[in-house]
């Protein structure tokens, strides 16, 4: 019996036929190899059949264990006979992923996670850089689940493999991005921005449960307390102190609602792209548009990052946020609209510590000492004490 061990995990891998003629055999083997270790796991791609009697070894293996064991690259025909038996429910089973090829597939989108591909007429495959199958899995459910809540997405199909990648697949949506339509025809962005504006007052009226989404608030302040080592006691705490001024809510948040991720077709606005979807107070998505809109057009990157990560002209921005606050906070004074932009400054400063920091561990000390001092001492703690109170 073969057998690897990777981060602390022993994989035995399953060969060939498991029946009654050689089930005390591998049930020997099988124990004498998980004796011991912590942790285990089963890899079936090599699987051909199970009868019950190599069931009854598997569900040895687990009273002996006393938890379920997974069970990895299951084929579908014995995926089925594990379905049939109930074993899915007494083992973690997973199917094995179907091998895609994108080759000569047109490139229809790419972003910091992926790259998105045209596979046919009636779907696309978002292929990440993220190598972890169980993040990607989890972004697929939760685009699953954001579905069946009400939630006008893009159907998620099967999770699949990509030559050494992992992709989902999506339905193919017959429509434009906010950003294209912004970009096509500038004489009516105000009339887009609107529209994208009150799609997301729509969505904030949604209440998320699901515990597969996670707390917005509670997600960055995990960031935040990462930073300890590098911020004085006092200056946690006015971060700390500042998030837990912001009301509790389970509204449900896209987690990056700017332009690119807001599709149009027809009278529809449907979203894509809810990987880092949450719960949280509306605030949280708010500060995502300022960030994609004011914030990016200030930052030292080239024009062409800006258009790339925008989606459109950053020249339009001042208009674009204009447009926004007008419809989603009523914001028709130069006044109203300074106040809506210092209001939600520290929390667009808060997610941008977060995405700075959230690969920490791959940062020197020099590295993140930069970060903390350009970011959190020079921009988000000034924003902290001169902003006004959130009032939505």
């Amino acid at each position: 019996m073969q057998t690897r061990n990777e981060n602390g995990t022993l994989t035995i891998i399953l060969e060939g036929r498991i029946d009654t003629n050689n089930a005390p055999q591998v049930e020997a083997e099988l124990l004498s190899a998980a004796e011991g270790q912590e942790k285990i796991a089963l890899d079936a791609e090599q699987l051909e059949y199970i009868s019950s009697a190599g069931l009854r070894v598997l569900m040895k293996l687990c009273k002996i264990r006393g938890e379920a064991v997974r069970v990895t690259n299951v084929s579908r025909d014995v995926y089925e006979i594990f379905e049939t038996t109930g074993f899915t429910e007494i083992l973690d089973v997973k199917k094995a992923l179907r091998q895609v090829s994108v080759e000569g597939c047109e490139v229809v989108g790419s972003g910091g996670y992926g790259t998105v591909y045209r596979l046919d007429r009636e779907t696309i495959i978002k292929v990440y850089m993220n190598n972890s199958p169980e993040l990607i899995e989890n972004e697929r459910l939760m685009s699953q689940r954001a579905f069946v809540a009400g939630l006008p997405t893009a159907i998620p199909y099967d999770t699949v493999r990509v030559g050494d990648k992992y992709g989902v697949v999506y339905e193919m949506l017959d429509a434009k991005t906010a950003a294209e339509h912004i970009t096509a025809d500038p004489d009516h962005l105000e009339d887009y921005v609107r529209r994208f504006a009150a799609a997301l007052r729509e969505f904030h009226s949604i209440e998320i449960t699901d515990s597969l989404f996670h707390d917005k608030k509670q997600l960055q302040r995990g960031v935040i307390d990462t930073l300890k080592d590098f911020l004085t006691p006092e200056e946690s705490a006015e971060i700390n102190n500042y998030l837990d001024s912001v009301p509790e809510r389970h509204t449900f948040l896209h987690g990056d609602y700017n332009f690119k991720n807001v599709m149009f077709r027809g009278d529809e606005v449907m979203l894509i792209d809810i990987g880092d979807a949450g719960f949280g107070h509306p605030a949280f998505d708010l500060a995502g548009v300022y960030l994609a809109t004011i914030y990016m057009k200030g930052t030292r990157m080239s024009t062409e990052e800006k258009i790339r990560l925008m989606g459109y002209d950053p020249e339009l921005a001042d208009r674009v946020w204009a447009a926004f606050c007008g419809e989603y906070f009523g914001a028709d004074t130069p006044e109203k609209l300074e106040h809506c932009t210092q209001m939600l400054t520290p929390l667009a400063l808060v997610a941008t510590t977060y995405h700075a920091m959230r690969r920490v561990a791959g940062l020197s000390r020099e590295q993140i000492e930069l970060r903390v001092n350009s970011i959190v001492r020079g921009k988000l703690l000034p924003a902290i004490r001169n902003c006004p109170a959130l009032d939505l």
